[in-house]
């Protein structure tokens, strides 16, 4: 491929140039900054593949073509004006830089991006270049563009960018903006250099949207538009203030973009056509970030560029002073705009105008150099490409979808276009010159060309996507997107023929050639099925009723994937020619033996696996096809399919379902590179020799093609030409000129180039005018009427409104009939009845009997049989419509009535106009219940290792309880006594030592109790639980508690939201809102009952009262109140329970609305009917009530009045009296009822408005919750694992704290294990001692056999085998320890070594053994006590370990806590971000602000009244308890310091008692002895005296105390009120002294003040002495300074030197006086002069 984006296939014989690029008809108005200025009246843009200057005043254009051929991102163009900026897509783009206006290639920016460019753009003094790419990279880079050089560069951001540009007021700043977001740079020297640095703006509470334009001001502020037609002022990246019109209106309707800061206004335009200028000062000031409202302010000017307008950026005149700007206009159109805002100034100018949007449909005429385009931008237009220009343009009601030129068979003018639109109208337009109809014609016509429609008629209800005439020109053939192909009769006035379904969309309509013998279309579909159909079958074809040609015979193709397939060929193909080559090397280079291994590895080779084949899972999409031969098509295929052309033909098998049959092609042809950019249209030359094809990527191909080469083996060869958007820019439309001199193409990207085929020269020499030829009007045109166009897109299509009418023929058909068939059935009743009438008329003997009047009993029979046969029927008939109206019914009734808990009862007082009614509650289901998340029980891990623990904690209890239940023996010892014991002796000697084992016993106790007492006793840090339970709650409570907005804030465990927990807060809110609706629906429906009851009452009380008023005379009858009825909506029940009467009312009603054939829908006509009833219901009831009063009154007038005598008057006056009181009391009880109700209902009427407004306040509570719930679940599953992390560290810790506190117990059940052990071995020692007596000669060998060491066989059992015993291996260590015991032991024996196995003679043998036996147990105990140790040991390093592992578990913990807290505190923060409604009212608001109410409430806080009331009386009851605290802390304070002096005093007071002890028995027994062996003795009868003595002496002192201490308690209430006196006077002393000081510093004051002012005062005159002495020097030296000019000018007259003025002001200038101080320097002055220099001052003066 060349520079230029197109490339040629080597060794092709096609020319290198082929297509020259003529014109360019559009513009891509929708790309975002697609309009610069070069100069004055040179407009530059983009179009396509090519850069198009555009010069305004001639219209001509030049063109530059992208040199890689992959389209252009961006342009801009440089401060001077002298060069442009080019910035390429494709793999790895460059920015390419061109001069102007030469044109020339200036340099090349390579590296910037990776794919494509999106904008770039000069710093103001045009050094620097800024680019920003395009995905994947988005790339911001910086250039020094003269050098080629990167300067800067990093990641703008992950998203599109729209904008970038530098600040022209600080150039160190620029911005980006781009899709939801808009970022600020500063490039920054860091100490690794020069950085760019970004912010990206916060939107916050504003709604993020995309920027698409900004200015940036002088101070570093921002202002950018939005989406929603506001500025937003940015400061940093913050919004300072959201600016809009007054009464929030927007600033502009849509997109705003401010774009220049310009004579202390700023200007925006918006997609609302408007330009508008801000003053730039309210904008700079503007700030709406304290109370969060808009600043509004109105624009200073402003300016409608037009109607239909959108624009998307400026670009101004760079004429000096010129206010001249040209406008992109994303509408299709580039404006000329003067921004002065002057009464003078000129009008907007539309300078040229273009399509909008793709291109849907293009096509030439066949007989001119006209082209004519469609859009959807609703546009029809028509060029001259000859001459490059527009001749018409057209708008529409919908947008365009399909257009083709008719064929001169059709018209013979050759101007007739057929348009289709979206909607499904096609339309015929006629083409004509303007120039040659008549002027007093009534057509006006812009331009040089006129547009007339001819017809309208809409085919399809889908969008239009193909049409095309029949090659004869009689029948017109228009596809839609509805799967369905019109067909039409051509004529004066098309016809319709009817219509074909397809299996999808219709892609495209192919008619076969004239080479062909029969005509055909070919139908495309989208999905890629074919359809065939014969022109001459529709010809044949009638008309039916509904248009659609069911009968037509047709043919399918659905195409099948073969792709895969084909490409698994090829690669077998490739393998094999390698192999046969592989095969031919080895022959040749080889040997034998080395060939075989290579065949072996081929083998290997062959055995790899294939290419699978493939199937799309979806079809691919069919772009395009053709006919080759008859019978024969081409098909170009998209998506998976794409890269060959596919040779298809018809099969024979037709009977299967189209939509289920797979064809596959017979033939492929590959195109090169072609797998990602398939053919999207192809076109012919007249002669068939050259195959223009355009592609998926804009590109052109030229093929050309062999004379009758139907199958395309000719088409190898190719010339491609990138042309439109390498992206966006598909070429669906590419059409040669009738002369083949031209080519034109028309693309997604909106736009049309025009190509020469030939040389300019030759082109010019061929072409004999400069113009194209327009038609003329046709003969008859101006005399023909406008045709009736269809302007509402709802119209119904040619088959639905004849559908429609021939339904309504046949229903008026069958209503007619109905109508005779009534007629004459009551024509035979009318004579039938008159017959009756003469047979009454006759005598009684002639008169015929109603039996005489049938004619056979068999008729009447027969019709009761028919009648009934006939009920069955319609029954029969009628039964699914009966069902399905009961069903009906009950769904109507299940939606409407079932899922209503009550409905809604409205009740009306009787007196007034209030009601109340209920609310509508709806039944509470399974699914609307909120579920509860209940908590997560202990896992059965924990479980287990409580159930382990508690095993194992039972272990050493056994042990120990084995240890304890093991005795000491203490076998009788036979002693040899030299002396005997008498038995009062044994006795008294017994109950002695029995009182000694008693008191024995009692001591034991008592060391017991004190044990357990100091078992009690608490630590030194033990903490009462009562106290730590205080201060948490202290710590929770009280302190610096952070608000819940505060970032620190801490949310506390217990008080950590859940989803769960808001369900349930949901749950709750909705069950107490339900139970209280549910409360007042029930006493609204018992008053409804109350109501009935009560109207009934009155109608009877009514009664009763007018048959006691019958009685009365009229005179004396009172007027009865008025009868309250039940309203409707007071009973709604009964709306649903018609009876017989209403239901056959409706059907009369219903039948009569039929009758007149109402057009009006069924569903109006239904409600209309069902209000109809229900008035005539209404009518008829209370028609019936004045009926019966009516007939009352008649009974009571017929009444007659009849004389009374004298009795019966008396009578009659007695019952008058009962009937009057009867009549007030009845007034009077029904007057009390309806009073009684009415109050109730007011009542209630005032409860419901109370509970609506809580409810009203519930709903806002309940709409907070359900967002807090959203915003939960947003976070509940990343909380949800680290709360699960958080659940197993904190199940592990439990785990290892109770396993050490298990190991700790068993280490401490252990130790008292080794106590108890050490004990017992003293316990036998002890024994044994005892068991010697006094002065045993044995007792050293005794002790020596006890304490000897032996070697002890331990017994081993293997688990699971009974082995014999072997003997355990000890250390040698301890086997010569226990040697060098006994060798001691040998050597240390009195008579040399004595076997301890043997009892000693004279020794006693019981002794023996028994010392024997202690022995083995000491033994025991000792290796007991090994084994205790051990597992001491063990425990301890188990304890250390677990340890360690709870610290690692604890810090794990901690990390996941503080993840969890983070989230938390996250979840809080977006909790705080929710709005909170709080209505309050104006008394409410105690934020008061220099005595008004301020606007900005966001500092109040709200507080519930009682709770402010709560902590102002907690405010105090915190004072008094930290009073009382301190208090009690001097207190216990005070008390711990006599406890410890007590405690010191009672410790010197026991050792005082103890030495006092010693002595008392030092002196009674002459030694220390054990007082608890004098338990034993009996009691001393004077020792008892005088302790009773004692006793009575100390209650004598203790009364004597007692008076003393009430005499010192009256002495201390004495010195306490002299104290109190003393205080007062104190305090009084303190505050004279306070005002004693405070009177000295007042007075201090005033005195420092008077000399302050008195120093102000000496050094004013001071100054002004000063300025006297200066003004007498400065006029003293002015008259100096004269003199000296007097006698320089007459020195200088007389011609002598002349003495420069400077020095001559120095020796005049007189020094200043100083005060004299010998400590300043000397006063710098001039020096001075020399001799020389006076000699010659004097010599000058002389």
């Amino acid at each position: 491929m060349d520079p230029g984006g197109s490339s040629i296939t080597p060794d092709s014989d096609i020319p290198e140039n082929p297509l020259r690029l003529s014109h360019s008809f559009g513009y891509e108005s929708g790309r975002r900054a697609n309009l610069q200025l070069l100069d004055d009246k040179t407009l530059m843009f983009i179009a396509g593949n090519q850069l198009v200057l555009l010069d305004v005043s001639t219209k001509e254009q030049r063109y530059l073509r992208s040199c890689s051929g992959g389209g252009i991102g961006c342009i801009t163009v440089h401060p001077s004006k002298h060069y442009f900026v080019v910035a390429e897509k494709r793999n790895q783009p460059n920015i390419i830089i061109y001069k102007y206006p030469s044109l020339k290639l200036h340099r090349i920016l390579r590296g910037g991006t990776e794919q494509a460019y999106s904008c770039v753009e000069f710093n103001h003094d045009g050094s620097l270049l800024a680019s920003v790419g395009s995905a994947p990279d988005f790339m911001l880079t910086l250039w020094n563009w003269r050098q080629e050089a990167v300067t800067l560069s990093c990641k703008a951001i992950s998203q599109e960018v729209y904008r970038v540009s530098f600040s022209q007021f600080n150039p160190e700043l620029l911005a980006t903006s781009g899709s939801g977001h808009i970022k600020f740079w500063k490039m920054a020297n860091t100490f690794t250099g020069m950085k760019l640095q970004g912010l990206v703006g916060h939107f916050g509470i504003t709604p993020e949207t995309d920027i698409e334009g900004y200015v940036q001001l002088p101070d570093g502020k921002v202002v950018s538009g939005t989406d929603w037609g506001n500025l937003l002022l940015w400061d940093g990246n913050t919004i300072k203030a959201e600016i809009c019109r007054n009464k929030t209106q927007s600033c502009h309707i849509g997109t705003v973009q401010p774009f220049v800061l310009e004579e202390g206004q700023l200007l925006t335009i918006g997609s609302d056509g408007m330009v508008r200028g801000w003053d730039f000062e309210k904008i700079d000031a503007a700030d709406s970030s304290v109370n969060g409202s808009r600043f509004e302010m109105e624009p200073l000017n402003e300016l409608e560029v037009g109607n239909n307008v959108c624009l998307s950026s400026v670009v101004k005149s760079p004429q000096p002073d010129s206010s001249v700007w040209f406008a992109q206009d994303s509408c299709g159109a580039i404006w000329k705009l003067d921004l002065s805002f002057t009464h003078t100034a000129p009008d907007p100018e539309c300078l040229f105008s273009f399509h909008a949007g793709g291109i849907q449909g293009m096509d030439v005429s066949p007989k001119s150099h006209l082209m004519a385009t469609i859009a959807l931008d609703r546009s029809v237009r028509v060029f001259d490409f000859l001459s490059n220009r527009e001749l018409s343009t057209s708008r529409f009601f919908q947008a365009g979808t399909a257009l083709i030129w008719a064929p001169p068979v059709v018209n013979q003018g050759g101007g007739l276009l057929v348009t289709g639109f979206d909607d499904g109208v096609v339309r015929l337009l006629e083409l004509f010159d303007p120039q040659r109809v008549s002027a007093v014609t009534r057509r006006q016509n812009k331009g040089d060309a006129g547009l007339h429609l001819k017809q309208a008629f809409k085919p399809h209800n889908a969008p239009v996507t193909a049409v095309a005439y029949e090659r004869n020109g009689d029948i017109l053939a228009t596809g839609s997107s509805d799967c369905t192909v019109f067909f039409f009769t051509v004529g004066e006035s098309y016809s319709p023929i009817g219509f074909v379904r397809v299996p999808g969309p219709v892609q495209g309509l192919e008619w076969s050639p004239h080479s062909h013998s029969e005509n055909r279309l070919l139908i495309l579909c989208q999905n890629g099925c074919v359809v065939e159909v014969h022109s001459s079958d529709l010809k044949a074809q009638k008309p039916t009723e509904s248009f659609e040609l069911l009968e037509l015979p047709r043919r399918s193709f659905r195409f099948r994937s073969i792709k895969s397939r084909i490409k698994r060929e090829e690669e077998k193909a490739r393998r094999q020619a390698e192999k046969e080559k592989k095969k031919k090397d080895s022959l040749k280079e080889s040997k034998l033996g080395e060939a075989e291994e290579e065949e072996e590895e081929e083998e290997e080779e062959e055995e790899e696996e294939l290419p699978p084949i493939q199937m799309p899972q979806t079809p691919s999409p069919l772009y395009c096809g053709f006919y080759s031969q008859s019978g024969h098509f081409w098909l170009s295929m998209g998506g998976f399919d794409s890269g060959f052309l596919y040779h298809c033909e018809f099969s024979e098998k037709q009977d299967e379902d189209p939509e289920q049959r797979e064809d596959e092609p017979f033939d492929f042809l590959p195109i090169d590179e072609t797998d990602d950019d398939p053919i999207r249209s192809v076109t012919f030359s007249s002669n068939r020799q050259m195959l223009l094809c355009g592609m998926h990527s804009g590109s052109i191909r030229v093929y050309l093609l062999q004379p009758g080469d139907h199958s395309l083996s000719s088409m190898k060869a190719c010339r491609a030409l990138s042309v439109h958007d390498n992206h966006y820019g598909h070429l669906r439309h590419i059409r040669c000129s009738h002369d083949d001199n031209f080519v034109l193409t028309a693309g997604d990207d909106g736009n049309i180039f025009s190509f020469s085929l030939l040389p300019l020269e030759e082109l010019q020499r061929s072409l004999q005018k400069q113009r194209a030829e327009i038609p003329p009007p046709r003969v008859g045109f101006e005399k023909q009427p406008y045709a009736h166009d269809i302007e509402n897109s709802a119209t119904d299509s040619i088959a639905t409104a004849k559908q429609k009418l021939e339904k309504d023929r046949l229903q008026r058909e069958v209503e007619l009939k109905i109508t005779a068939k009534r007629r004459k059935l009551d024509e035979l009743k009318r004579k039938f009845q008159q017959v009756l009438k003469v047979n009454e008329s006759l005598p009684e003997h002639v008169r015929l009997k109603p039996e005489e009047l049938e004619l056979h009993p068999c008729f009447k029979e027969e019709a009761e049989r028919l009648k009934s046969q006939r009920i069955m029927e319609v029954r029969k008939e009628l039964s699914w419509e009966k069902e399905r109206s009961h069903i009906a019914l009950s769904k109507l009734q299940d939606w409407f009535g079932d899922p209503l808990e009550v409905s809604v009862i409205d009740v009306v007082a009787i007196r007034s106009d209030h009601r109340v009614s209920t609310y509508r509650l709806p039944k509470l289901t399974e699914s609307s219940q909120l579920r509860h998340q209940d908590t997560p029980s202990c896992s059965d891990r924990d479980e287990h290792v409580t159930s382990e623990s508690k095993k194992s904690r039972a272990e050493p209890e056994k042990v120990i309880s084995e240890i304890e239940e093991e005795e000491v023996l203490r076998p009788q010892v036979v002693r040899s006594a030299a002396i005997k014991l008498g038995d009062r002796q044994e006795e008294r000697l017994r109950k002695a030592a029995l009182k000694a084992e008693q008191a024995r016993a009692k001591k034991a106790k008592r060391m017991q109790e004190w044990a357990q007492l100091y078992a009690e006793k608490p630590g030194e840090n033990y903490e009462d639980p009562q106290d730590v339970q205080n201060i948490s709650e202290a710590r929770e409570n009280i302190g610096d508690l952070k608000l819940k907005t505060d970032k620190d804030f801490k949310v506390p465990r217990h008080l950590m939201m859940t989803s769960g927990r808001k369900r349930a807060e949901l749950k709750d809110l909705e069950e107490m809102t339900r139970d209280k609706q549910t409360e007042l629906n029930g006493r609204i429906v018992a008053l409804r009952d109350t109501k009935v009851h009560l109207v009934s009452q009155l109608n009877a009380q009514a009664k009763q009262l007018r048959k006691v008023q019958q009685r009365l005379p009229a005179r004396l009858h009172r007027p009865p109140p008025v009868l309250p009825t039940l309203l409707p909506e007071e009973t709604p029940e009964k709306r649903l329970q018609p009876n017989r009467a209403t239901l056959e009312r409706y059907r009369v009603l219903r039948e009569q609305s039929r009758f007149k054939g109402t057009q009006e829908d069924e569903e109006e006509g239904t409600t209309r009917l069902l209000e109809q009833l229900e008035k005539e219901m209404e009518d008829n009831q209370e028609g019936e009530e004045v009926t019966s009063r009516e007939e009352e009154e008649e009974e009571e007038g017929e009444e007659e009045e009849v004389e009374l005598t004298e009795l019966e008057e008396e009578l009659r006056q007695e019952e008058e009296f009962t009937l009057l009181y009867e009549q007030d009391s009845l007034l009077e009880q029904m007057e009390t009822s309806v009073i009684q109700f009415d109050a109730e209902l007011l009542q209630l009427r005032h409860q419901k408005q109370n509970l609506d407004r809580e409810l009203a306040l519930a709903d806002l509570r309940q709409m907070t919750l359900y967002q807090e719930l959203l915003l939960l679940q947003e976070l509940e599953r990343k909380e949800g694992s680290l709360q699960e992390k958080f659940d197993a560290c904190l199940r592990e810790e439990n785990s290892i704290v109770s396993k050490l506190e298990e190991r700790k117990e068993q280490l401490q059940l252990k130790q008292r294990d080794i106590v108890k052990l050490q004990e017992r071995e003293k316990a036998l020692l002890t024994a044994l001692l005892d068991s010697l007596g006094e002065d045993n000669k044995f007792e050293k060998f005794l002790i020596k056999v006890f304490e000897k060491k032996i070697k002890r066989v331990k017994k081993k059992e293997q688990s699971g085998n009974n082995e014999e015993e072997v003997e355990s291996d000890e250390e040698s260590d301890e086997e010569d320890d226990w040697d060098d015991d006994d060798n001691d032991y040998d050597s240390d024996s009195e008579g040399g070594s004595l076997d301890d196995s043997v009892c000693p003679p004279g020794c006693d043998p019981q002794l023996f053994e028994y010392t024997l036996q202690l022995r083995e147990r000491r033994l025991n105990l000792e290796e007991m006590l090994v084994e205790e140790k051990k597992c001491v040991e063990a425990l301890k390093d188990e304890c250390d370990a677990l340890i360690k592992k709870e610290k690692m578990v604890k810090s794990s913990l901690r990390a996941v806590d503080d993840d969890l807290e983070l989230v938390n505190r996250e979840k809080q923060q977006k909790m705080n971000e929710l709005d909170v409604v709080v209505p309050l009212r104006l008394h409410q608001i105690k934020f008061v602000v220099d005595g008004s109410v301020p606007l900005d409430l966001t500092e109040a806080l709200v507080v519930d009244r009682a709770e402010l009331t709560r902590l102002k009386e907690r405010i105090k009851q915190l004072q008094v308890e930290k009073t009382q605290q301190r208090e009690l802390k001097v207190k216990a304070r005070q008390h711990h310091t006599r406890l410890r002096h007590e405690c010191k005093d009672m410790k010197a007071r026991v050792q005082e008692l103890e030495k006092e002890c010693d002595k008392l028995m030092m002196m009674k027994f002459g030694r220390l002895v054990d007082l608890e062996a004098l338990q034993i003795l009996s009691g001393n009868r004077k020792l008892e005296v005088l302790k009773q003595e004692k006793l009575s002496q100390e209650a004598a002192f203790n009364k004597e105390i007692k008076q003393w201490d009430a005499k010192v308690r009256k002495a201390y209430e004495a010195l306490m009120e002299v104290t109190r006196q003393n205080t007062e006077l104190l305090l009084r002393k303190s505050k004279l002294l306070e005002e004693t000081m405070e009177i000295e510093l007042k007075l201090e004051a005033r005195q420092k003040k008077i000399a302050v002012r008195q120093r102000q005062e000496d050094k004013r005159r001071e100054n002004l002495k000063d300025i006297v002495r200066l003004k007498s020097l400065v006029k003293k030296q002015s008259s100096q300074i004269n003199a000296v000019k007097s006698e320089i000018e007459a020195l200088s007259h007389k011609g002598g030197p002349v003495v420069p003025f400077i020095q001559t002001t120095q020796l005049l200038t007189p020094t200043p006086t100083r005060p004299s101080d010998p400590t300043l320097p000397p006063e710098p002055g001039p020096s001075r002069p020399s001799e020389h220099q006076n000699s010659r001052g004097r010599k000058g003066t002389c």
